[in-house]
């Protein structure tokens, strides 16, 4: 069978764009948290949705599981092969339609990174409303397949809300289509809203329209040093109510700080150390400067401000640097997970001492949205496949009423966990579309469910 599909392969998108070496497959074969991995039968680099309808029907006919593939920034090992499956790669689909300028909206092909549709965006006097620290590397389909939430959440939401339509192929090589780009569209069920963090479980995405949000050129930022987690979360709630122009609230802490200033040689911010640091960025059309600063008047703890490009970047990277920082600490264990703003102080207070029970000599560092709820929570020292604090800090999450997975999705890495926090009877509805959709589990097997 191997032998065949390969050739078929071949055929459709040319023997360039079918990897076998496995010099060439590596890249393609580890996710970036270094923790999953696995041998592809072979890597097939589809250039157009036509070439991608015959791949996944060579697939389909020929008996082959079928793992779609975007910029491989996953941290759940959902965009991996497990063992001999087709990685099925959307980096190629990097097409574009000119900017609807009256609608506000865009076609990118699947394969697009963020970074380009932001420039296309602002090339066209629009903005786009997420905003990812793997900007360059991680592209639309992915960001859609996994709904993507990122630094600005608070203000413009996940992907799910920027998704106007999707173009994308079905297992069998069925084509849905709607990319009509109508604010008002309420024919049946939104597939899009459905594909829209399936992780490519239901469908390979080919294209998407994306709406697009008025552009907020004059920025300001603000970094404070707060006493505890409590302190930050109740200045956010005021400030949401008070601060309009609000447009992203980062939580981080010492042990994440010390490692990025480790890590990147960059000043220490503050004399003393805090016990939570909240990085805060305003955009309007004009300075919001004076309005942040009026607004932490009363702020109890240090704060430092700066509106210029230079100064502003140089607060941003203690937090997006968290994530560099930690990798090069070692193999991490990501859990990235979200509990009720009212139990977000108190599942903080509990991580430590939760993780040490299960792992004695771990080091754990967490930051994230808090806006939202949501904590990346990174675990140092474990091996890679000993799970025992993840356990335990999934058993807390849900003892909360959170959810196990705010924005990285399920992947392989969660899968026997998606029952206790959903119940039965979600995952029984899941279990059902993936069914009506994919009936032979051509695409993405062990991910989301057991197989």
């Amino acid at each position: 069978m191997s032998t065949r599909l390969l050739d078929r392969l071949a055929s459709i998108v040319g023997a360039a764009q079918l990897l076998t070496d496995p010099d060439l497959k590596a890249a393609y074969e580890t996710d970036w948290t270094r923790r999953f991995s696995g041998s592809a039968l072979a890597v097939v680099r589809p250039g157009s949705t036509d070439e991608v309808v015959e791949v996944l029907r060579a697939c389909s006919e020929l008996g082959a599981s079928v793992v779609p593939q975007g910029g491989n920034t996953g941290l759940v090992g959902g965009s991996v092969p497990r063992g001999g499956e087709v990685v099925l790669s959307t980096l190629r689909l990097r097409s574009w339609e000119p900017v609807d300028v009256d609608g506000g909206s865009l076609i990118a092909g699947a394969g697009v990174t963020l970074a380009s549709a932001q420039q296309q965006a602002a090339a066209a006097g629009w903005a786009f409303g997420v905003d990812l620290a793997a900007r360059d590397s991680a592209t639309i389909g992915g960001m859609i397949a996994t709904n993507a939430g990122g630094l600005h959440v608070l203000r413009h939401g996940t992907m799910r809300a920027q998704l106007l339509g999707v173009e994308a192929v079905l297992a069998d090589g069925s084509v849905v289509r709607r990319l009509s780009g109508l604010a008002k569209d309420n024919t049946g069920y939104d597939l899009a809203g459905l594909l829209c963090g399936s992780e490519g479980t239901l469908g390979v995405i080919t294209r998407a329209r994306l709406c697009l949000v008025p552009p907020m050129p004059r920025r300001a930022v603000a970094l404070l040093a707060l006493p505890d987690t409590g302190a930050a979360i109740s200045l956010t709630a005021d400030l949401r109510r008070s601060l309009p122009s609000l447009m992203a609230a980062e939580l981080f802490f010492e042990a994440g700080l010390r490692l990025v200033l480790d890590h990147t040689g960059a000043a220490q911010p503050f004399a003393a150390p805090a016990g939570a640091y909240l990085l805060l960025e305003t955009a309007a059309q004009s300075d919001p400067s004076d309005d942040l600063a009026t607004a932490l008047t009363d702020a109890p703890g240090e704060v430092l401000l700066a509106s210029d490009q230079s100064g502003r970047s140089r607060l941003w990277q203690l937090r997006e640097r968290h994530t560099e920082a930690i990798s090069a600490a070692g193999v991490v264990h990501k859990l990235d997970v979200s509990v009720p703003l009212d139990r977000l102080a108190g599942f903080v207070e509990r991580l430590a001492p939760t993780v040490a029970a299960a792992a004695p000599s771990a080091r754990v560092i967490s930051y994230g949205h808090l806006a939202e709820g949501n904590l990346h929570v990174s675990i140092l020292g474990p091996a890679a496949d000993d799970e025992s604090a993840d356990e335990a800090v999934l058993r807390l999450v849900i003892e909360l009423g959170g959810s196990i997975s705010a924005e990285h999705g399920i992947g392989i890495a969660k899968v026997r966990w998606l029952e206790a926090d959903r119940g039965a009877a979600d995952v029984a509805a899941m279990r059902a579309v993936k069914r009506a959709l994919d009936p032979a589990g051509v695409l993405n097997p062990g991910v989301l469910f057991d197989t």
